[in-house]
């Protein structure tokens, strides 16, 4: 009997997803209350869409995927996207809007078909990418070394001008649009979180992004002490992280949301953009507002690598990123075009 050699190649992940749905099920039924590990002894039961990447391979326009072998939480490199093989462009993007990557590119390569399948893009967090990059584009995740240099890059505007200035750049720097903080909480906000203020009182726990390297916990700090001084901030950011209450995360816009869907944490502070995007996938996850006069407004903008391998194609996405269609999708995940100030 003849076999599906489409099949054939897919039949590990589709046996694996099978065992992961069985086991699901059967803890279900023993424990419909029991969300997630816990920390418990025992072989998990996770809902694998839970766990990233969450959008099921649309991040990855490369023509031909090969031999599919993703295992939620134990074998999936979510930052890492297309194929690293002859690439036409590679995009290191600060990881705030991974998720609006994908129709950015699909809508880039409608216009430019030359590139269609030869973008690559690494989404972690800014001051990562700029290791990344003085460390000649080579990359290490688990067991593989890869090397992908950066034709442009893309973070806040501080951080752009300042690397420009630096040399590691070449300007001008191109903002495109801007973005406002909020607080994630699950779907029924059962900590009955209110505002900033909320965030210190006893018993709330906390998943915040990690000032060591992550630009967004700049803005939260700012945030905090306008909603509630430097005391606010200290309890969030000093006393709540000695005690436990606060756990301070490594790639803050995906362990947010994976913290808050395993009932492990009450709230963190993200960008309004992420809430919009965890909504949208169907995840039980919703955000309480922060007034504009405490909320603090990034800027966001790129530029052209200094000695890049592909400098047209990055000067070719720089003009894209501002234009209307780029802006329409950009807005469709609550952010706002940029305009002079």
């Amino acid at each position: 009997m003849g076999r599906n050699p489409s099949r054939a190649r897919h039949a590990p992940t589709l046996v694996l997803a099978a065992t992961l749905t069985l086991a699901a099920g059967a803890a279900a039924h023993g424990q419909a209350s029991d969300g997630g590990w816990h920390g418990k002894a025992e072989a998990p039961h996770y809902q694998e869409q839970v766990f990233p990447p969450w959008q099921q391979g649309r991040n990855n326009d490369a023509a031909d995927k090969g031999f599919v072998f993703t295992v939620p939480e134990v074998d999936s490199m979510a930052d890492f996207h297309g194929d690293v093989n002859d690439p036409a462009l590679v995009l290191y993007v600060g990881g705030n809007y991974y998720f609006v990557m994908a129709p950015l590119v699909q809508a880039f390569e409608k216009t430019h078909p030359a590139y269609a399948g030869r973008i690559f893009y690494v989404t972690i967090p800014p001051g990562m990418l700029v290791t990344a990059m003085k460390d000649g584009g080579t990359f290490t995740s688990g067991n593989m070394t890869f090397t992908a240099k950066a034709d442009a890059y893309f973070a806040g505007l501080r951080t752009v001008k300042s690397l420009i200035a630096g040399g590691v750049l070449a300007g001008p720097a191109v903002p495109y649009v801007t973005n406002d903080l909020t607080i994630m909480v699950p779907k029924g906000n059962p900590a009955h979180i209110k505002g900033l203020a909320d965030l210190a009182r006893p018993g709330v726990r906390l998943v915040m992004p990690n000032p060591a390297f992550e630009g967004i916990a700049r803005q939260i700090k700012t945030s905090l002490t306008k909603a509630g001084g430097h005391a606010l901030e200290a309890e969030v950011y000093e006393t709540g992280v000695r005690n436990g209450t606060t756990v301070l995360t490594h790639i803050h816009h995906r362990q947010t949301p994976l913290f808050l869907l395993q009932g492990l944490a009450d709230a963190g502070i993200t960008w309004k953009s992420e809430a919009v995007f965890q909504e949208e996938i169907g995840h039980p996850i919703a955000d309480v507002p922060i007034p504009a006069r405490d909320n603090t407004t990034a800027i966001y903008a790129g530029a052209t690598v200094r000695g890049a391998s592909h400098p047209a194609a990055a000067q070719a996405w720089l003009a894209f990123i501002r234009s209307p269609t780029a802006l329409s999708i950009f807005e469709r995940y609550g952010f706002k075009p940029y305009t002079a100030r």
